[in-house]
């Protein structure tokens, strides 16, 4: 691996876009994703990684394997802003995560993953339960050094970039072997999010999750995402831009929710044309934009986007999922006994609703 800057793509306009790989102390690798070539020198060597292993554990009554990290529990919770781990580098001060003075978007190993390397997960033996390594990725993906933003307030190049990294993030992780990639972001501290720094993650998956695996087999009995869309548009869109689709899906199980779908059925963004490519970026930016106004806040809210796995045939058709956590201004939404205890949602709002709100903002 070098560490210099290289040209991994380009802008739907044709500019270059550049990433630079440096290694760190620890091992980890940052990656630098810019319009520009990054050639500074590291100020300090990083943070570094927290000690521990995860490992999987199989709940005979749900049916499910469940993530166990118990280094996690000692994981950074909100710093002042003198010791924000996200920040860049500055000559004299604490050590962050991103070594460097200046940069646009960075994307690195999480400190403290959930999930093990392929070739470094731990086997872990605990007699009468059925365990297994976890074994995946975690990302962090730092969308600006400034430490206050969203993705409404940062620009169309900036979203465009990140866009741009996470179809570079989907490519490397499925080329060493991973089956499913998910891109998210928790916003806002009624998710839990313990860093407010305008920040998402990734998390590589070896064998498919239960949510992606349902989805294959939805879209593999005949469910055609695409021809809903066609039925939908009436009633459940919002807005539209580049060939996608803002849309409140009739079957949401959060207040609020909306998904993100491209007319024309594509697996996931590496697919994506340039006008797709612009489009989504605008989406992403516009649909926060109007959740922050609705609510008059900054809206708390989870972001998924669910592109097919590797072992998923073409019918899968690709979403980027907003889950927000309110149902009103100052009343959060809660998964409380019923939803926690049967996975049966409760919607206090209709997405008929949603979608007439959320239009006229």
């Amino acid at each position: 691996m070098s560490d210099q800057s290289i040209v991994f793509s380009r802008s739907p306009d044709g500019q270059a876009l550049y990433r630079r790989d440096h290694v760190k102390s620890d091992g980890r690798t940052i990656s630098l994703y810019g319009y520009a070539p990054q050639d500074q020198a590291p100020l300090h060597d990083g943070l570094d990684a927290a000690p521990g292993a995860s490992h999987l554990r199989f709940h005979p009554l749900r049916g499910e394997w469940n993530i166990y990290a118990a280094a996690r529990q000692n994981r950074t919770f909100q710093p002042s802003a003198a010791n924000n781990p996200l920040a860049p580098a500055k000559p004299g001060a604490p050590p962050t995560e991103i070594p460097f003075e200046t940069f646009e978007l960075a994307v690195f190993g999480n400190r403290f993953p959930s999930l093990s390397q392929l070739d470094g997960a731990q086997e872990t033996d605990l007699p009468g339960i059925d365990v297994a390594p976890a074994s995946g990725h975690c990302d962090v993906v730092v969308y600006t050094p400034e430490d206050a933003g969203s993705l409404a307030t940062l620009s169309q190049a900036r979203r465009v970039l990140l866009v741009k990294a996470w179809i570079d993030r989907y490519q490397t992780l499925f080329d060493r072997g991973f089956d499913t990639v998910l891109p998210f972001e928790n916003r806002g501290q009624e998710v839990g999010v313990t860093l407010s720094h305008p920040h998402g993650q990734i998390y590589a998956f070896e064998k498919t999750p239960p949510v992606q695996k349902a989805a294959m087999t939805g879209f593999t009995n005949g469910f055609d995402l695409g021809a809903a869309l066609t039925d939908w548009r009436a009633d459940y869109e919002i807005t539209a831009q580049g060939g996608l689709i803002a849309v409140a899906p009739p079957f949401a199980r959060f207040p609020y929710e909306t998904w993100l779908v491209p007319i024309q059925r594509r697996r996931g963004p590496w697919a994506f044309t340039d006008e797709e490519v612009e489009g989504f970026a605008a989406l992403l930016g516009d649909m926060t934009a109007r959740y922050d106004k609705l609510f008059g806040r900054d809206c708390p809210y989870m972001l998924s986007l669910h592109a097919a796995p590797q072992s998923a045939d073409d019918r899968f058709y690709f979403t980027a999922q907003f889950y927000p956590l309110l149902r009103s201004p100052d009343k959060v939404k809660y998964l409380a006994s019923v939803e926690q205890a049967t996975s049966v949602f409760t919607v206090d709002i209709m997405p008929e609703r949603t979608a007439s709100e959320m239009r006229k903002l």
